[in-house]
Order: C-alpha cells, then structure tokens, then sequence
C-alpha cells in the first residue's frame, strides 16, 4: 500500500517556507483534523486533498510518497495519526509485532509479591492480583481512595501518606521486608521537567512525582517495575519527558520497554489507551538471557452491550434540563453533527466554527460499540458520554463495569469523588493482561532456577 511520507512533507514544507501543520492546512483550506487523516497510513491519496497538498507545496504525488507502514508512535513525530484510524492501526500493530505474548493461558509458578504506588481505588491492584500477584502494600495519599482499598481488601496492607515522606524515609519502614519484592507498579502523575544546561539524571528531575517512584525503585530494587501513564506521555515536550524517564530508569540499572497499549484488546469495553514501561533489572536479563514481551490482543472487541447487563442500581450525575433537551434529539452513535444547525451553533458556542473533530461534544454511544475513554467527570461537555438509550450520564455502577471492576468492588465518598475513582483508575482487565506478561517473565526466571 502506498502512504504519503510524513518525512518526506516535512522536508518540502521546509523548503516551502511552511513551518506549522497548522499553515498548511489554512493554505490547503482545510482543518488540521483533516490534514492528519490525509497523512494518516490508512488514507488513500489519489483523492482531491492529496491533489490539494500537491498544488501547494508544487510538487508531484511521486514527490511526497513512499511504500511504508509505521509500525510504532514515536515520541518525536509531530504529525499524529488520526482519531478515525486508530482502531485500524492498533490492529496492525497487535498482530505483526513481535514484542507480543499470548497470555490467556499463563499461570504463575510460585507466589509473586508486588508494591505498588499511587495505588488510587485499586484497579491496577486489583488486575495485578487477579493474575496472581500478592499485594505488600500499596501507597497512596486520597482519604477516600484509601477507605475504597481499605473497605474491600481488609487485609491490604494500604500507607495512606504522602509519597514524599515514603521516599524520604525509606519504603523499607512501611514494608515486611522480609518479603523479595518481585514488581514494583504504579502510574505516576506526568509532570513536565526542566532541561536547560541538565544531563537529564535523577537528580533533575527531582520534586516531581517520577523523581519518588525512582527513588523507591532505587531502594527496592525489584526484580521488575511496571509504570504505566497517559498516552500523551509520548509526546509530552516533544518527547523529552519520556527520554528523561527512561534514561533515568536505566542508570538505574534496568532494561526498559514501552508501549502504547489499547485496553479494548483485553476484556475492556473502552477505547482507553495507556503507555505501559516494563523495565527488568539488568543483571537478571543477563543471567537468564531473558526480554520481556506485551500482552497480545485477546482478538474480541466488547461492546456496552456485552457488558451493562444487569447492573446494580446506583446514584448517577443528572444532566441540567437544558442540556436534556439537546441530547434527547441525538441518536445513539451520534454527536453534535446530527442536531439542527441553529441547535448545533448555539451548544457548541465557538467550537462550532473550528471545524474539524470535537466528536465529544453533544456525543451519545451507542450499544454496538465500546465507550470512549471515561473521564473523572461523567458529564463534562468536550468529552459527553451520554447512554445509548436513556438521556442521562452512566452512572457509578456502569462507570464501574466499564472500567471492569467487579460489582462487589465498592467506592468511598461522595458521588463525584467515586467517579473520580473510577475514572482515574487503570481498568482491571488489562492491568490483569499486562500482569500476565509480568508473570511469564518471572515464571522464565523461576524455571531457570530449578
């Protein structure tokens, strides 16, 4: 299949005096929305925009092609593919990479203990668990995130404080450290560093939340650590967040592997993409001549419908009447485009002429499809998770399946702060496959041993 050549766009838009992806799609008078979809892998550019780009930049097709197929995000590509071919892409990737694992079927050879950070109400926790993991402890600083993990795991070992402290005095004193610690875990907040005149060690980085998850697996030091974060990360400063991480990581003494993985390939009906970073301590890779490999994609897509069967009855966020009024005449699947236009103009304000996406606004799922990703907030304008039948937000309970907690999984607080839980919170069905690669990893190890 032929693709037009990011590089090679580039490369003429410098030549051209065009600087921004921005002025190019004014001077083709077209949205930016539109020119990432032109120069996504999966468009076909014997089309009018192709010709359009042509006539700009003065080149030929033959100029501006080339025979490829990305096979990764890269932390330094400015041009992103488009929201539309993501599910295609994602295909793509889960099934020709040969970083992937089919894990359904793995098992653990031994007990495995885990410390996790930045636990929230549990869901990586609970994932890692469910593949065979046992929780050491697990730190974290919300009350009521803390009242969640206490209420359902009695027996947790929950440090309700502040990771600064943690780290300053030492892990080791919350801890039976008695116990080997096979994997450390937790997402930590992204936070942007300063580079100017730095080496972009430890040392500069500190303050931030990375700095006290590195700084505890420095102490630890764990046989494998698990960091998971938002797929922005990649991009994040144009990469140079990441780089830092994980270049810190491995003067740490760790060999590191990323990902962006999907959680609507392992059980989850939600299209929730989050950046996973493995690291293996370098002495174990070295002793065992072992790598670490992601989960491969279970191959079924869950849709809302497979998965909001008879759930618990529970409190949910109402939309104001106004707002109702508008929804009502949106059509499951549909968005702010199939209202009437005077209706249209008048909810989206000034987004209405920016053209392009903005698919959130006014957007009602459907049955047939998965959930986009939840947010901390279920009734948030930009990004509308209206239900498929009724004119009102998911409520907790369905926030929860969604995220695939169990029903039994219960959530302290106020309403808004249970959302807030759920929405934050790592869905437990891919925490689950992600810790079944883990698990694999130290199965390699323990087998060797014997």
């Amino acid at each position: 299949m032929y693709t037009i050549s990011k590089n090679k766009v580039r490369d003429t838009m410098k030549k051209s005096g065009i600087k921004t992806q921005k002025e190019l799609a004014e001077k083709m008078n077209i949205t930016t929305n539109q020119l990432s979809m032109l120069l996504s892998p999966k468009f076909d550019p014997i089309k009018s925009n192709a010709k359009k780009l042509c006539e700009v930049l003065n080149v030929s097709l033959d100029d501006i092609m080339a025979k490829e197929q990305p096979s990764m995000y890269f932390a330094n590509d400015s041009i992103k593919i488009a929201e539309e071919d993501k599910d295609s892409y994602n295909e793509h990737q889960y099934s020709e990479d040969n970083d992937f694992i089919d894990v359904q079927d793995i098992i653990p050879l031994q007990n495995y203990n885990v410390v996790e950070l930045f636990a929230g109400a549990g869901g990586l926790a609970l994932g890692l668990e469910k593949s065979g993991f046992n929780t050491i402890g697990l730190v974290e600083l919300d009350k009521f995130a803390c009242q969640s993990l206490k209420t359902n795991r009695p027996s947790w070992n929950i440090i309700e404080e502040d990771i600064t402290k943690v780290a300053e005095i030492g892990i080791s004193n919350y801890i039976d450290t008695n116990n080997e610690i096979d994997l450390l875990s937790g997402g930590y907040p992204c936070q942007a560093f300063s580079y100017a005149g730095k080496k972009m060690g430890l040392d500069d980085v500190r303050g931030t939340m990375f700095y006290y998850y590195s700084k505890i697996l420095d102490e630890l030091r764990p046989k494998i650590f698990l960091a998971e974060n938002v797929r922005g990360l990649v991009n994040h400063d144009k990469g140079r967040t990441l780089e830092t991480m994980i270049k810190v990581f491995s003067d740490l003494g760790y060999t590191i592997k990323w990902k962006v993985l999907s959680a609507l390939n392992y059980n989850v009906a939600q299209k929730r993409e989050r950046i996973v970073i493995i690291g293996i301590r370098n002495d174990l890779v070295e002793q065992y001549k072992i790598s670490y490999k992601f989960p491969k994609s279970y191959g079924k897509k869950l849709t809302l419908k497979d998965i909001l069967k008879n759930v618990p009855k529970s409190d949910g966020a109402k939309y104001p009447e106004s707002k109702k009024k508008v929804l009502d005449l949106v059509p499951p699947g549909g968005y702010w485009r199939d209202l009437p236009e005077h209706l249209a103009k008048e909810y989206m304000g000034k987004s209405y002429y920016s053209g392009g996406g903005r698919t959130g606004m006014a957007r009602r799922l459907s049955w047939d499809e998965p959930s986009l990703t939840l947010t901390c907030s279920p009734a948030q304008k930009q990004t509308e998770r209206c239900h498929p039948s009724e004119t009102r937000p998911f409520s907790v309970r369905e926030y929860a399946r969604i995220q695939s907690f169990p029903d039994s999984w219960t959530f302290s607080g106020s309403m808004a702060n249970q959302y807030k839980q759920i929405g934050n919170a790592v869905p437990i069905n891919f925490a689950h496959a992600v810790g079944l690669s883990i698990i694999d990893v130290l199965n390699k190890m323990n087998n060797n041993q014997l």
